[in-house]
């Protein structure tokens, strides 16, 4: 009977176990039994694994899906050696022009390269371009001059172009100071003009041109042999490129009545011809003269 007694109470202990509310809800839970645990730290190892690669590769290289931003970078990092162009090696041109006797026997056999050639053939072409440059500026700069000339309202100056060279003028000087001798002498031996001869060079209006009296036969105002003159606005020196062949002209004939200048009468030696070889002797003899001893100020009385 007792051990009956004691079957039944263990019986209602076991049942009181299992049926209370604790009991159940560890079990349910998971709470503490070693298969719920072992369960609870696969799972959490699962997910924290998981999030912790998130991490480490938010859309990095390694990471097998496209994060923001790596489709731009791995776009780019595959253009970019399209965009510039294929350099050489660093020691490949030393290694060209250091190599042996026999590389370097063969790049002098190949000749020079295309830009040296091209140097070459185009260095010839300079000298020929310039000129033709400088002609063109001489061309425009006297056409100028026969146009304003032309304009005249006075007829100071009239021209005209010997065997049609545009570079080689016949300039008649029709006026001088009508108060000198040298107009006086005009009106006696019926001189309607002086005329002189101007020649331009290449570089005109860098350089001065050229200028000699061809008749009549002058004496003094600063007319030397063979019609040279003698007027530092002539030389290199005393030369401008904004002088104009009209102001050339009238400050030649200012200095011819400042000088004195007459018609020469003699017999014999009025009717000899200005000698132009004559002339640039002359011209050349006088402007050494001048750089040497420098050019003559007139006063300031004299204008």
């Amino acid at each position: 009977m007792a051990t009956l007694l004691r079957k039944i109470g263990l019986i209602r202990l076991h049942n009181r176990d299992t049926e209370d509310p604790k009991h159940h809800h560890n079990h349910r839970g998971g709470g503490g039994g070693p298969q719920s645990a072992s369960l609870r730290g696969k799972g959490g190892a699962k997910s924290g694994g998981h999030k912790q690669q998130q991490q480490q590769h938010p859309g990095g290289a390694g990471d097998s899906s496209p994060g923001p931003g790596k489709g731009k970078g791995k776009r780019a990092a595959e253009l970019a050696p399209r965009d510039k162009p294929p350099q050489p090696a660093a020691g490949a041109a030393g290694a060209a022009s250091a190599g042996g006797p026999r590389e370097r026997a063969a790049g002098a056999r190949a000749g020079p390269g295309p830009a040296v050639a091209a140097a070459a053939a185009g260095g010839s072409l300079v000298p020929a371009a310039r000129q033709q440059h400088c002609t063109q500026v001489r061309s425009r700069r006297l056409m100028k001059e026969l146009q304003d000339i032309a304009r005249l309202s006075d007829r100071f100056i009239s021209v005209e172009l010997v065997d049609e060279s545009l570079f080689d003028w016949n300039v008649k000087l029709h006026q001088v100071d009508k108060d000198s001798v040298l107009w006086q002498d005009m009106k006696e031996t019926n001189t309607e003009f002086i005329l002189l001869n101007l020649t331009f060079p290449d570089n005109f209006p860098f350089s001065p041109p050229f200028m000699r009296v061809l008749s009549p036969r002058l004496e003094n105002g600063y007319v030397l042999d063979g019609g040279a003159i003698c007027m530092e606005l002539l030389t290199p020196r005393g030369w401008s490129s904004a002088y104009t062949v009209e102001a050339v002209m009238r400050q030649f004939a200012a200095s011819l009545v400042k000088g004195q200048g007459r018609i020469c009468r003699k017999a014999g030696k009025s009717k000899k011809s200005f000698s132009r070889k004559e002339a640039e002797a002359t011209f050349k003899s006088l402007v050494k003269t001048h750089e040497k001893y420098g050019w003559v100020t007139p006063p300031v009385s004299d204008g």
